[in-house]
């Protein structure tokens, strides 16, 4: 059965207007108190996985009761974060499109590494973004539209060391051939000045941040 996109729901800042993007056709999985989040509001996790070290017994059965299907491991003998065995979970049915929600919180050390699994998505050819109220990141390796999602500023961060090549269209301020490195703070909090704006790169991968206070 092909997949057409996975929806991640993990325990960070969660949004409850993210369960107006879900589709009828999406597989729907959550990572630890993700998996809680969806039942309590009404949804029947395909998956739930992690070590469920912060949901109690109660909450635990909960999400038995309502999953179809439920992995759970051990918080001291496992090796990946609950977000990221719910990734490669995700990158195992092939779909075209994985969305993470809840990956951004006060753990940055969790942010970042939730961040850089959008470049393990690229790798294997599948489009991955991460949402929230506040947020829309996507990345971008060559040529990419950046629609007005309703965020006040794009804001464009190497992912990798040095990004070149990189040029805007459709922007409050246009770059054209321009390289950014990391540490470098040139194209930050840009804006769009058209309903969709264009961002091209010749080397490298760049983060395309949508944000608002």
């Amino acid at each position: 059965m092909t997949v057409n996109r996975v929806l991640i729901f993990a325990g960070g800042r969660l949004d409850p207007g993210m369960l107006r993007e879900v589709r009828s056709d999406d597989v729907l999985i959550g990572a630890d108190r993700g998996a809680l989040f969806l039942v309590e509001h009404g949804f029947k996790p395909d998956l739930a996985v992690g070590d469920f070290d912060s949901v109690s017994q109660e909450e635990l059965a909960l999400i038995r009761k309502h999953s179809k299907e439920i992995l759970a491991f051990d918080p001291i003998d496992k090796d990946l974060t609950d977000t990221e065995l719910a990734f490669d979970l995700a990158v195992r049915r092939s779909p075209a499109e994985i969305v993470l929600t809840g990956v951004i919180g006060t753990r940055l050390d969790h942010t970042l590494a939730n961040l850089h699994m959008l470049l393990r998505a690229a790798e294997q050819g599948i489009t991955c973004s991460i949402w929230d109220e506040f947020n829309y990141v996507t990345l971008c390796g060559s040529i990419c539209r950046v629609e007005d999602r309703g965020y006040t500023y794009v804001s464009l961060l190497p992912l990798t060391p040095v990004v070149t090549g990189i040029t805007l269209e459709g922007f409050m301020y246009p770059l054209h051939n321009a390289t950014l490195r990391i540490g470098q703070s040139l194209a930050v909090s840009n804006q769009l000045a058209a309903p969709v704006g264009s961002v091209q790169v010749g080397e490298g991968w760049l983060l395309v941040i949508q944000s608002r206070d």
